[in-house]
């Protein structure tokens, strides 16, 4: 048993075993780097507030004891194993890239067709998987993302059978495992535990090993979820995905203005008459450079997104304009070149 106090800042062994406890317990989520930030503190937090401890934030004797006496095992042996397949990036094809694929694609990261060929939106959706995990945002999947995707989607797959409609209600069964609580499961899902009691009639948060629970599901797509980030604010949030402030509030049932770091947020979307992709802007990254690459123009960029500079900051979500226009190719002008106007007259 640990008495060690862990805190903001902290970093070694004991960090790494804390992170692994509460991932198991559903309260953390990126990969388990040993150093207390932000995020830790964020599931620590949570943690103590769903077991009715003092919210404190700071690990002491207490918060020890009840996360070894709901984990059980020590976490080291825990600790998810590197898993040894091919480096993936732009271009490259195959058996590698449809499992890639399939699992972004139970993810959420991932909503395009499996291909087996790592284009833009793979390689957009492996950002976008990194970036939410406090991984590098290189989108070059390497042994350390194709653990925390594999970690993830492991976490996923094991507990979930397949959708079940009835009447105008859509779920999934999930089986409760040793150390579930409603509140990671609901986080989990992107659903509430108001919402898993209801659809299940619980009257308490007390769940069982083996008890299967219905998990509510969206049967349309009006939504899409988002993690908040240190500096978020709703009415940034707002302005960056073209909805409200008191719109998103009504869909998460907020009463404030506050969030929290690590926050899940659903998101609503317009139905819009345009067609677009998503697109992470990385380190180097310029609206000319985006527009040319897609072959759009940054006023249509702007325009998609509402904004209004040409500023970007790394991480940031953009809506790219397809162009359906297949009947033309790019040429890059030469110098030597002339353009020919035809004839007037």
């Amino acid at each position: 048993m640990l008495n060690n106090v862990l805190q903001v800042g902290d970093i070694g062994d004991n960090v790494k075993i804390l992170q692994e406890k509460l991932k198991i317990l559903g309260f953390y989520h990126p990969i388990i780097t040993g150093s207390f930030g932000l995020s830790t503190e964020v599931g620590v937090k949570a943690f103590q507030r769903e077991y009715n401890l003092e919210e404190t934030g700071v690990v002491d004797e207490e918060t020890w004891n009840l996360l070894f006496r709901l984990t059980e095992k020590s976490t080291r042996s825990r600790i998810a194993p590197i898993i040894t397949l091919p480096s993936l990036s732009l271009g490259s094809t195959g058996d590698a890239v449809l499992e890639l694929q399939t699992k972004l694609k139970a993810l959420l990261y991932y909503t395009g067709k499996i291909t087996g060929t790592f284009d833009l939106e793979t390689e957009n959706a492996v950002k976008r998987l990194q970036y939410n995990n406090d991984i590098t945002t290189t989108g070059v999947v390497n042994s350390t993302t194709w653990n925390v995707i594999n970690s993830l989607y492991g976490n996923l797959a094991s507990c979930v059978t397949e959708n079940v409609v009835e009447g105008n209600s859509s779920y999934f069964n999930y089986t409760v495992e040793r150390g579930d609580t409603l509140y990671a499961i609901a986080r989990r899902f992107d659903t509430t535990v108001d919402e898993i009691k209801r659809i299940n009639n619980l009257t308490s948060n007390t769940l069982t090993i083996g008890q299967v629970l219905r998990i509510p599901t969206e049967e349309d797509e009006s939504y899409t979820t988002y993690t908040v980030k240190r500096g978020d604010t709703l009415y940034a949030i707002a302005s960056r995905y073209d909805t409200t402030v008191d719109e998103i509030k009504r869909i998460n049932n907020l009463t404030s203005n506050t969030l929290t770091i690590g926050q899940i947020l659903k998101i609503p979307t317009m139905n819009d008459t345009v067609d677009y992709i998503s697109y992470v802007v990385t380190s180097g990254d310029t609206l000319y450079a985006i527009a040319r690459r897609y072959n759009t123009t940054v006023d249509a960029i702007k325009s998609l997104n509402n904004l209004t500079s040409n500023i970007l900051a790394v991480g940031q979500v953009l809506r790219i304009p397809a162009n359906d226009v297949e009947d033309y190719i790019n040429y890059t002008v030469k110098r030597g070149d002339r353009v020919f106007m035809g004839n007037k007259g």
